[in-house]
């Protein structure tokens, strides 16, 4: 537009004119971003029940929410390894076994630990108790080889056998990094259960003693072992049910109906006891889940148990009521005599034992059996057949206190870190909701542990020690998300209290971290 000979520009470009003219105005400070609580995410309806808001809120999803596992090469072999060495299928399949799949899997761990050990930081293994304890019972096991009855039985042992049991406990425990890596482990182990109860199904055979089937010459577990493998993973099942989604769901639950079905096929009278406890602890213990799924589960497991129960079985489990007039109570090698040496033995090496793994060598040659025994007749080198007795007679009364401190320790530790735990965090994302469950199922395994390896030699076997591992992973990713919490605003159930108070929050381990105090604008 032209005015008097001037050119006049339109009112909108003169203001953008102007505005590209004027200095720049000071950038206001960026606001950091907190942790958004995923409560905060949806209003809450209303009249709208808690659990129903919460489920809403977990499932309109945030970052990192989600419990799908970041597979690396190294959480690859460490589940293999886990899934080798607890569903030991590589012992039937011989292409799998040429391939050394659980010593690849130990290699490639083994390398991460020298070449980038920032991904495994071994110091981390003996951060928490359970990692310490292990570690005083490999340093009892080796001290207790010189000063054994046989130095050459021991130290192979604990250079072929024992020393990897606690390698890759120590391998898994430090892998951990987050609630998704332990929820990796936690599928491993279930998943090595799933393949055993299918073995016992489709692989091994029943037999027939006395009037009664059961399964027997297994080459990779005995069948009482099995039966303890099995019930270890049973509530770890309970607990991917708990936090999975659909699919994982419906797997975890086919594996605890299967577990129930190998466990009665084993014709194992411990499984069976270690089953009743396992079922009564679900029952009075799993409080998040209603009453009546609890139910469910259990009726669903002793159907399946009935279903599948060889012939004879019941029948051979009602010998249970008269142990008295059982063969573990009346013969020379029956448990009970077996238990009575072995706490003979601690007496007589009070301090480091018989050595590890020398249990069956004293019973043929300083026992009073084998003192009494008379020439060209059978001599029954004896298992312990007990891991009380186990760890009393290899390692003497230390071993014994140790023994007892990982086991009874596990338990309460457990209970207590569920006790501590943010009560939002059941209503929270799926990795707080796992954390929150995961001390009871971790506890109840132990107890199913305890109850069925009173009749096994099972004490320097991976199962347990796999447990502690997942026990040292859940104090660290719990301590990882109370710090992150504490960093920020917590999410909150509904009509629960927040935890973050003027004093901080309570660790699992007894430290505090102290939650941020806003303050006014122009303090210092």
């Amino acid at each position: 537009m032209r005015m008097y000979g001037r050119r006049i520009a339109p009112p909108r470009l003169a203001a953008a004119a102007a505005r590209a003219a004027a200095p720049p105005a000071p950038a206001a400070p960026a606001a950091v971003p907190g942790p958004v609580s995923p409560m905060a995410r949806l209003p809450r309806g209303a009249g709208m029940p808690a659990r129903a808001w919460a489920g809403a809120q977990a499932a309109a999803g945030v970052a990192g929410d989600a419990l799908r596992p970041m597979l690396d090469p190294l959480r690859i072999a460490l589940f293999t390894l886990i899934l080798m060495t607890v569903s030991r299928v590589h012992q039937h399949f011989t292409i799998i076994g040429r391939l050394r799949p659980a010593l690849l899997a130990m290699a490639v761990a083994a390398g991460y630990a020298v070449l980038r050990p920032s991904s495994l930081p071994m110091r981390n293994f003996v951060r928490y108790w359970p990692g310490k304890v292990i570690l005083a019972l490999l340093v009892l096991a080796c001290l207790s080889i010189p000063f054994g009855i046989s130095l050459g039985g021991s130290a192979q042992f604990m250079l072929d056998n024992y020393s990897k049991v606690v390698l890759c406990a120590a391998f898994v425990a430090v892998a951990v990094r987050s609630a998704r890596d332990l929820y990796l482990f936690v599928w491993a182990y279930v998943a090595a259960s799933a393949i055993l109860a299918w073995m016992m199904f489709s692989v091994f055979q029943l037999q027939t003693y006395g009037g009664y089937q059961r399964l027997a010459e297994l080459y990779s577990y005995d069948s009482n072992d099995a039966g303890l493998v099995l019930l270890v993973g049973l509530p770890l099942a309970v607990l991917t049910f708990q936090t999975g989604r659909r699919w994982s769901k419906l797997a975890s639950a086919g594996i605890v109906l299967a577990i129930g079905a190998a466990v009665a096929r084993t014709g194992s009278r411990g499984a069976l006891v270690g089953m009743g406890v396992v079922g009564f602890f679900l029952l009075i213990g799993l409080k998040q889940i209603s009453v009546g799924k609890r139910v469910g589960v259990l009726a669903a497991a002793f159907v399946a148990m009935v279903a599948f129960a060889p012939p004879g079985y019941w029948q051979q489990m009602s010998t249970i009521l008269n142990a008295k007039e059982d063969y573990n109570w009346t013969t020379e090698n029956g448990r009970k005599q077996v238990a009575q040496r072995g706490l003979s033995y601690m007496m007589q090496y009070p301090v480091f034992g018989l050595g590890i793994n020398n249990f069956a060598r004293a019973e043929c040659s300083i026992s009073d059996k084998a003192k009494n025994h008379v020439d060209n007749t059978p001599l029954r080198c004896s298992a312990p057949h007990n891991t009380w007795v186990q760890t009393a007679s290899e390692l003497g009364i230390g071993g014994f206190v140790l023994w007892c401190m990982l086991l009874f320790g596990g338990v309460a530790s457990m209970r207590r870190l569920a006790r501590r735990l943010p009560k939002a965090w059941e209503y929270g994302t799926r990795e707080q909701r796992f954390l929150y469950l995961a001390p009871a199922a971790l506890a109840l395994s132990l107890v199913s542990f305890m109850i069925t390896s009173t009749f096994l030699s099972f004490a320097w076997i991976d199962t347990v020690y796999l447990v502690a591992a997942f026990m040292i992973g859940l104090y660290h990713c719990v301590d990882v998300e109370l710090a992150r919490s504490a960093g920020g605003a917590m999410p909150v159930a509904p009509g629960a209290a927040s935890v973050a108070g003027r004093r901080g929050i309570a660790t699992p381990r007894g430290g505090r971290f102290l939650a941020p105090v806003p303050r006014r604008r122009g303090a210092p």
